[in-house]
């Protein structure tokens, strides 16, 4: 449980990234590339200013999800990036006026009773490695008592 806080800021930046994202494609316009050297129209594309932002901040994401991967299970960890869909649903409603109707709604809150479930397993997980820990602790003990 105590890589939640980091399991959490990836979450947020992958959001933030996603948010961004869209808000330079908004911005970029339809893309064509009719009668355009298409390396040059994808360097143009990938150095405007919120496309930059967005992939800088989504690289920041992956570093925090990497440092958590190093720390936690896959299983316990990769899950909880769906969160992600979540915020950037109710935000890209939000700020953008995309649809947020009742089937997404639904499919949020199973969403959100899922990462919960999840999140329980790894507290019982912690509080079975603290049991295993504790035991351990308590042979190597009685070996110096001998």
């Amino acid at each position: 449980m105590k890589y939640i806080p980091f399991i959490l800021f990836t979450v947020m930046t992958n959001a933030a990234a996603q948010l961004m994202l869209k808000y330079g494609m908004i911005q970029m316009g339809e893309i064509t590339f009719a009668g355009v050297n298409p390396i040059l129209r994808i360097l143009q594309i990938v150095f405007s200013p919120w496309i930059f932002f967005g992939l800088s901040v989504f690289v920041i994401s992956m570093a925090s999800h990497l440092y958590v991967l190093s720390k936690v299970d896959l299983s316990f960890a990769y899950p909880f990036l769906s969160l992600a869909y979540v915020a950037v649903a109710v935000l890209a409603w939000y700020l953008f006026g995309e649809d947020l109707n009742a089937l997404r709604v639904a499919g949020i809150g199973f969403i959100c009773v899922g990462t919960v479930l999840i999140a329980q397993s790894g507290r019982e997980a912690m509080h079975a490695d603290r049991i295993a820990a504790q035991s351990q602790t308590s042979v190597h003990t009685s070996e110096l008592t001998r």
